[in-house]
Parts: structure tokens; sequence; C-alpha cells
């Protein structure tokens, strides 16, 4: 039997970036996953994911960040596929808000370029998009969004030109470590590696097993909503754009097909206890906040919607990823807990995780998400 160097369990949006970064760097390496590449069963789907630099969740995800922009920019390259928008981001909430607030820390303490835009001048430029008397807006110019599946697809499309091989409708079992290496064990065969990298996503309880991280499943949901008037169209220049309300945090993308534009909540989602267990219908209340939201924010959309989508957040207590070794086993190293705003972190994580598989020790700066800060968590 063939021994791998390393084994990537999970190939969506980290465990696709991963499986690149070890195949480039010459390493044999195996991904597998239970679907197709680019599906829909988890949470890198629904045609695009915002990646922005003035990070308000926390200073620290700004030098990820920028590291992250490097290495979709040398995907872009490598894969020649258009990836990445930069349309900018307007982003609406009170001044004493966390979100502006936070904003603004990052923007200082990095030196980001924010504009403040007055409110009498949001009718002309961003038309469609009505923050409330009492907001302010920033806009961020260098930020857009990233083809969340094309992606995915790209990653693992370079990671095979590379070397790599892919096992897809496998289902990974159960796994362990024997004489110092990794033995998988999915529905169909056994698979042997030096390292193995976890990115399981939601199912990342099940491989982590019998650890009990604190990781909690939500159901999210996006709806395309139909529109009048193009003023969402992504050729007309319509930014990405968020919305921190009294009722929510809400985020949409510019309209690609002129029709539609795809408007989600970021707040809330049902929590459920195992992904096998996703309602993935579209619900009445499900619809409920986002008309609300239209109704107040979005003047050029109507409240039908056209078309949806079902994903899942894995949340964990401080909403910070975990990218770290297995506390038992030194060949076997984790990343999960994306906690609904991962996606844009893609490719840096998945450098990270090659460096600790190859080296021991990263570089880029991913020290903040260690499990240590959970004082429970071995």
């Amino acid at each position: 039997m063939a021994v791998y160097d390393a084994i990537v369990v999970g190939v969506g949006g980290m465990g696709s970036a991963a499986l690149w970064h070890l195949a480039r760097r010459g390493l044999r390496v195996l991904g597998i996953d239970p679907f197709d590449v680019g599906h829909d069963r988890g949470s890198s789907h629904g045609g695009s994911r915002l990646i922005r630099t003035a990070y308000f969740e926390h200073p620290d995800y700004v030098p990820l960040v920028s590291r992250a922009y490097e290495f979709w920019n040398e995907l872009v390259a490598a894969s020649g596929k258009p990836l990445l928008h930069r349309t900018g981001l307007f982003l609406a909430g009170a001044e004493e808000s966390a979100t502006i607030r936070g904003v603004r820390l990052a923007a200082a303490t990095y030196r980001i370029e924010i504009e403040d835009v007055p409110l009498d001048d949001c009718p002309k430029r961003f038309p469609g998009l009505v923050p409330s008397e009492n907001m302010v807006v920033l806009f961020e110019a260098e930020a857009g969004f990233l083809a969340v599946e094309e992606c995915v697809k790209a990653h693992v499309e370079q990671a095979v030109a590379e070397g790599a091989e892919i096992r897809t409708g496998e289902r990974v079992r159960e796994w362990n470590v024997k004489n110092g290496d990794v033995c998988v064990y999915t529905d169909q065969g056994r698979y042997v590696g030096r390292a193995m990298v976890l990115c399981g996503g939601a199912w990342s309880r099940d491989l982590l097993a019998p650890l009990d991280w604190p990781l909690e499943i939500r159901r999210k949901v996006v709806v395309w909503f139909e529109t009048r008037g193009g003023a969402y169209g992504f050729q007309q220049g319509c930014p990405v754009f968020c919305f921190d309300t009294p009722h929510g945090f809400f985020y949409g993308f510019p309209s690609m097909d002129e029709r539609t534009v795809k408007i989600g909540e970021h707040t809330g989602g049902q929590v459920i206890a195992h992904p096998e267990e996703l309602n993935r219908m579209l619900r009445e209340a499900d619809l409920v906040p986002l008309r609300r939201f239209i109704d107040r924010h979005l003047h050029g959309a109507k409240a039908k919607a056209a078309n949806y989508s079902v994903c899942m957040y894995t949340v964990t207590p401080d909403e910070h990823f975990i990218v770290d070794r297995h506390p038992d086993n030194a060949r076997v190293f984790v990343a999960c807990g994306f906690s609904g705003h991962g996606f844009k972190f893609a490719g840096v994580i998945g450098k990270a995780l090659a460096d600790l598989v190859i080296e021991g020790e990263t570089a880029e700066p991913i020290q903040f998400l260690r499990r240590a800060r959970f004082s429970s968590l071995r």
C-alpha cells in the first residue's frame, strides 16, 4: 500500500487550499471528501464570499487577510480564472456599534484606507442602498468578493496538476495513528499517511471524536430576491454591502444576473445537533427578517424570493477559528470553527497548514487562533 506524505480530510474551502499548498511543495498528497469538489452540502457554496481588510472582528485578522490576498492573487494567476472581484464594501451602522468601532480600530492600527461617506451622497453613489439617519457609512474600496465554488475547484485543479490525488464520494469513518503513521478508514478503503490535515467543516466534531471541542453548528440561509431598476448590478458598479442594524447584521452582493440580488443575515441561525439533520428547504420564517431588511434598507429589491441556498456555520465560543496541532497526535493538524467568516482566509490557512505538516511550525500570523485560548480545550 502506498504511503502518502499527507492526507487532507475535507476538500472544501480550507482543505482544497491545504491540498494545493502541500502538492506545490512536492509532497505526495491525497484529498478525501464525501461529496464532489465544489459541492453545496457544507459551508463553501452559494456563489460568493466577502473579502475585506479592515476587520472589525479583531485587528489580529488584518495581517492574515493581507497574506490571504497574496495567495488569492497567486491562484488567479495560476488558474487564469476571475476568482476575485474588487467591488468595494459599503458598510452602514451606528457610530457606537462594535462593527463601526472595530473597523475604525483596524484601519487606524494598520493604516487601511477607509472612506467616511456622507449620508447625503449615498443616493447618487449607491442607489438602492438606504442607511438609516442614525447610521454612518464607511467604504473600503479594495474589498470585494470571491467566487466561492470556483475558488475551491481552482485549488483542487492546481493541486492535481501538481500531482495530488483526490477521492470524492468517500466518507471517513475513523482514523488512528499506528507506528507513527496516520491510518484513515473510509467507507471504501484504507489509506496511510505520514501526516493528516482535518478540515471537516460542520463534520469536524465527528472527525475529532472523542475530543469534545466546543463547535456549534448553525443553519444559515441566503436568498436571491428579485430586483427592479438595476441598482444592484455588478456591471453598474454596485459594491458588496453590509448593514449592522438593531434587528441583525445583514449583507448582500452585487447582482450577477441583473435580475436578482443575494442577501443573507450573518447573525442568528438555528442551532442543529449534526449536519445530517440540516433542513435544506426554504421556510417562511427564513424570509421574515430578510424582507424586513429589504423594506428598510434595499428599496430597489422586491420581496419575492427567486432562489435560495442553505449552508452551515461551525462556530466557536469566541467566533474565532481554531488552527492547530491535534492535542494527542503530533502528526495531525486541525482547521475548524470558521464561524461564518473564514473563507476569505483559505489561501493563507492552507499555507499555514502546509508549513505545520512540513516544518512543524509556521511564520504565518495564526498564533491567536491556537486552541490554547480555550483553557479546557486539550
